[in-house]
């Protein structure tokens, strides 16, 4: 009775997730099963001594990371394989002096990070999550903060004070109506006091700075009449980070010529322009690290580059029944029927005819059916780390993704089939 929804590996995502409610999670959690199949994690500070066939990952800011397994033949002949994907999502962040109190509430001051569907985040039990910087004994550590408990609300307006809501829609202002209530208080200063007591501080004056954010509480699971959905938060794009950490770690005990990269970066829904972005030099450090030692002329890393190759993977839009008509009618991305292969004209996704010809044989080759996804021509177009990532490397790219819809509401929806096919085609391209 119903689709094959490939329930392990779709299970195992949704434990990912829940894991991983911030960027800095994400990359932890990714830590914790590299090191678990023996991978060696590398510093960009110290020297590095990297074995054919060897297994490391190296993390930048704690929120991006790269892991890669060591290619057995030479770099300049067999290139990289790269699979790209973030770790960041849209939420809800705690700015610098966030506790204030009004009207008698306590409330705290966010930024709406990333393209939020504002909507979607009142009226949800709210957890925190992030990192905090402490200073005590003379030194200065960063600490995880996880809360998983319902800590914070924004509540709509009753609609008998807001009688035109269902006719003239919902309007939201990020400044004035997006502030979470944490509770009653009297005092501004609570919200700092709180937040020392949650990760162990002795005092506020403790805490340096801090990057938090909330996250929703109800847990990532199976849905549909035959489980052949997926509910849950940060399917874009911890999904596609999954993918490619699964892939990666199925085939790592194979030895490759090539050397084979996975590269999860934080800050793409806010454009990637930092050093932990895929604008950023993170992934070309890493790789001309590589190519470093194997040439004395200097030309290995144009050489590996020129014999490598990148899959962008980020979240694709499936077709949304009451909303047919925003798509290309020839362009319906279908859940549950693959991975998509996502073009544009204006080069917004980094697609061009033969990588999308490599992907789709790759599909085939794995028995997954492929789809295409171009915008309405009246529409504009998002854009992923993919054109960032091959305008800075120079490598050919394809834009991918599985198909999904409430892309970017605090609680996404997927197809529990999609998984496990764009598993398979990524364990194909690390191995072919």
């Amino acid at each position: 009775m119903g689709v094959d929804n490939s329930t392990e590996c779709c299970q195992d995502l949704l434990d990912f997730i829940e894991a991983a409610p911030s960027p800095f999670h994400a990359v932890a959690e990714t830590s914790e099963r590299l090191l678990a199949q023996e991978f060696s994690e590398l510093k960009e500070a110290d020297s590095w001594s990297v074995e054919p066939d060897g297994r490391y990952f190296v993390r930048r800011n704690d929120s991006s990371i790269l892991a890669f397994v060591a290619g057995s033949g030479d770099v300049a002949k067999s290139g990289f394989r790269i699979l790209g994907a973030h770790t960041d999502s849209p939420n809800l962040r705690v700015k610098p002096q966030g506790g204030y109190v009004k009207n008698g509430y306590r409330q705290v001051g966010v930024e709406i990070y990333g393209g939020v569907l504002l909507a979607t985040w009142t009226d949800r039990d709210l957890g925190l999550s992030g990192r905090v910087v402490v200073k005590e004994d003379g030194g200065v550590e960063s600490r995880l903060l996880q809360l998983d408990e319902p800590l914070a609300r924004v509540p709509q307006l009753a609609i008998h004070l807001n009688r035109e809501v269902n006719s003239k829609g919902l309007l939201l202002n990020a400044q004035k109506h997006m502030a979470p209530i944490m509770g009653l208080a009297d005092s501004s200063d609570e919200f700092e006091d709180w937040l020392a007591a949650q990760v162990g501080a002795t005092t506020k004056d403790a805490i340096q700075s801090f990057e938090l954010m909330f996250h929703v509480l109800e847990k990532p699971s199976f849905g549909g009449a035959n489980q052949e959905f997926i509910f849950a938060p940060r399917l874009d794009n911890l999904a596609s980070c999954h993918a490619g950490l699964v892939a990666l770690l199925a085939g790592a005990k194979t030895s490759t010529e090539a050397t084979r990269i996975i590269a999860l970066w934080d800050h793409e829904e806010v454009g990637s322009s930092s050093a932990t972005g895929a604008a950023g030099s993170f992934l070309e450090d890493t790789m001309r690290r590589l190519a470093s030692d194997s040439d004395e002329g200097g030309e290995t890393w144009f050489r590996a580059k020129a014999r490598s190759s990148i899959i962008s993977a980020d979240m694709a839009h499936a077709v949304h029944p009451n909303y047919a008509d925003k798509h290309d009618p020839h362009h319906m991305p279908q859940i549950n029927a693959g991975p998509v292969i996502k073009t544009n004209a204006s080069a917004r996704y980094a697609t061009q005819a033969e990588t999308a010809a490599q992907f789709a044989m790759l599909c085939a080759h794995a028995d997954v059916p492929c789809q295409n996804f171009v915008m309405r021509s009246d529409l504009g177009c998002g854009s992923t780390i993919g054109p960032l990532t091959t305008t800075r490397l120079g490598i050919a790219a394809v834009d991918v993704g599985n198909p999904m819809l409430s892309m970017h509401s605090c609680r996404e929806m997927a197809g529990s089939a999609d998984h496990g096919m764009m598993i398979r085609v990524l364990e194909r391209y690390f191995l072919t």
